[in-house]
């Protein structure tokens, strides 16, 4: 039976494989097979996307949700050029981004494929700075140019796919009732933990993506270890067999891991500050008056 069973996966997979398609992750360079195409991974995002927005209350803080689309946007910009500079130019077309803030106390933010990217307001007093800001929604614009929503409908689909043949297959050997029922539970869990642990990947590469992201866009990455830092001790932390996101604490090494390859990508921001002048009680306004360019720096550690 175990030899029927390898059998058919193995050859399930084989045509599945073969008739998807073979691309490479921006950054990583690891290689992903879809079986599904751009359009219409964004025709079923772009519907989901719409109804979502018309239930959910945008932010009223006028100053977080400009923050929110200035950071993104930054982000946005940096991601187009690197796709440009790396002969990637055809990928734009499948990005309309936008940036929203919504009022809801979760500490989460989430991207769907194309660009639409939402964060929620629970999130803001956790990343605290711009920076911290960039790390979320750099790890965010990841999933989308990773195509990672792509790559796990694909993974639904073998699984669709595969588990209707060996079901067909056993029935047929006259496997009892019983010895189905076990190996039905078997695979309900296998594929569980298969699922989990590709998650936990994705989730991983969108760190180390989102790190290189929030750097090519001015954004010191060193700050990712503090926010992490911030959000484990909300206590909410992943992590375990079943989980779809790495624990708090293997995403800190792994991104400290990650931070020479980041730092060689960060350039600090410059910013032009104007030093308003002084009016004196004769309402003339004094010499000292002056525009300065100012350099935002951050020692490296």
């Amino acid at each position: 039976m175990k030899t029927i069973r390898i059998v058919v996966m193995s050859l399930v997979t084989a045509i599945l494989v073969g008739c998807g398609t073979t691309s490479t992750v921006p950054i990583t360079g690891r290689k992903q097979t879809l079986l599904v195409s751009d359009g219409e991974v964004l025709s079923l995002s772009t519907q989901q996307y719409k109804q979502y927005m018309q239930s959910a209350k945008a932010s009223t803080n006028a100053t977080n949700t400009a923050m929110v689309k200035r950071v993104g946007q930054n982000l946005a910009n940096a991601v187009s050029t690197y796709l440009t500079n790396n002969g990637l130019s055809a990928e734009l077309q499948n990005y309309q981004w936008e940036f929203n803030l919504v009022q809801d106390n979760q500490v989460n933010a989430w991207c769907m494929p194309g660009g639409k990217i939402v964060v929620y307001e629970g999130i803001l007093p956790i990343t605290k700075d711009e920076a911290s800001l960039a790390i979320v929604l750099g790890h965010e614009i990841a999933h989308a140019v990773a195509k990672h929503s792509a790559e796990r409908l694909s993974n639904e689909y073998k699984n669709q796919y595969g588990t209707a043949i060996l079901g067909a297959v056993v029935q047929g050997a006259g496997v009892s009732e019983k010895t189905q029922a076990l190996i039905s539970l078997g695979q309900q869990l296998g594929g569980a933990l298969w699922t989990s642990g590709f998650s936990r990947k994705q989730e991983s590469e969108a760190d180390h993506m989102g790190l290189i992201f929030a750097a090519m866009a001015g954004y010191d990455p060193q700050v990712a270890t503090s926010f992490w830092q911030r959000m484990a001790a909300q206590g909410n932390g992943g992590g375990g067999l079943f989980s779809d996101h790495p624990s708090d604490e293997q995403r800190i090494k792994d991104i400290q891991g990650w931070m020479p390859e980041a730092l060689k990508y960060y350039v600090p921001k410059t910013t032009t500050t104007s030093k308003t002048s002084k009016t004196s009680k004769t309402g003339k306004t004094s010499k000292n008056s002056k525009t300065t360019t100012k350099k935002t720096t951050t020692k490296k550690k």
